[in-house]
């Protein structure tokens, strides 16, 4: 059961990185000029000496990145997403992924809840653009408690990781007795009529519709998939044979985010009945968060929309 707190997901990154400086000598955060902003302003005010503002320039903090992680460090770096995914994907391809340094791009102020920031800044291709690449493993956390425990997780693992992290403020699901493993899936609802797969603020609005839908006589399992790659497969081959019916639910575009992951796993091994709520192949635009979530379809409501309807393509 959800809490009533809400806490930003990069607020869990910045908890994190004050923890793990403390712990590893070894690590580095860089930032592009927006430490208060993506919070690794917190390790800088602990380690001033291990943190370095590189300025409105991700290229080459991808490429500094690079270049301390090939000398033995575990580097954390921080921008907006749309920045790290867009203007600096070539030095990730080339500088991080192709050699697998041990780099951590923890991207801040993904999705459509940026706001009035609008379009230009609202990354919505992220996990597709990163979830391409290989050698690089892809987690969106569903709330602060699993970001921190996310981030902790990623300075453990050997190679690159993208970190999808969120602007606003979300509801806190997990309690700190919460344990993240990386590729693996966390069930938050048993169900046996159908099975919603979520990841990042997309998992609240799963479980409200669930609660709801389960007053109207439907047992809706709801999964936490917050490592988009590697995807937890043996997770979505349980949920479609023991539903038979699958809904994914992601703050992203319907292209090539969770929703192709969990369909890219069915269409091989156990094509069943399934809806994505995202996205729909469009831009977004300036506004309150909340507003544009309910103008792009980014609800509980869509989702129990999408339930409904794969259950009605199951019982045909």
């Amino acid at each position: 059961m959800m809490k009533m707190e809400k806490m930003a997901t990069r607020e869990g990154y910045g908890k994190a990185l004050v923890k793990l400086g403390a712990e590893q000598q070894n690590i580095v955060v860089l930032d592009a000029d927006l430490a208060k902003s993506t919070k690794s302003y917190e390790f800088c005010k602990h380690y001033p000496e291990r943190f370095f503002n590189m300025g409105i320039a991700e290229q080459n903090l991808m490429g500094a990145a690079a270049g301390l992680a090939a000398s033995g460090k575990i580097v954390f770096a921080s921008t907006f997403a749309i920045f790290a995914t867009g203007r600096a994907f070539e030095q990730i391809r080339n500088s991080i992924a192709y050699p697998k340094l041990n780099v951590k791009i923890a991207a801040s102020h993904a999705g459509l809840t940026v706001g009035e920031d609008g379009a230009s800044h609202q990354a919505i291709v992220d996990i597709s653009i990163m979830r391409s690449l290989p050698n690089m493993t892809v987690i969106a956390p569903a709330d602060g408690v699993e970001a921190e425990k996310a981030v902790c997780a990623a300075a453990q693992y050997e190679g690159p990781v993208y970190l999808r992290l969120g602007r606003s403020a979300v509801p806190v699901i997990y309690g700190e007795e919460h344990e993240f493993t990386i590729g693996k899936a966390s069930q938050l609802r048993e169900g046996h009529d159908a099975t919603i797969f979520a990841c990042g603020i997309m998992v609240a609005e799963s479980l409200q519709a669930a609660e709801e839908l389960a007053g109207e006589g439907l047992a809706v399992r709801v999964i936490n998939m917050a490592t988009i790659k590697p995807l937890d497969q043996e997770a979505v081959l349980r949920a479609a044979r023991e539903t038979g019916a699958i809904v994914t639910a992601e703050e992203h575009s319907v292209i090539g985010g969770l929703g192709s992951a969990v369909a890219e796993v069915l269409v091989e091994n156990a094509p069943i009945p399934m809806e994505r709520v995202g996205v729909r192949d469009t831009f977004g635009e300036s506004g309150k968060p909340q507003a544009l979530l309910e103008k792009y379809g980014l609800t509980a409501k869509e989702i129990k929309e999408a339930v409904y309807r794969v259950i009605e393509r199951k019982n045909k």
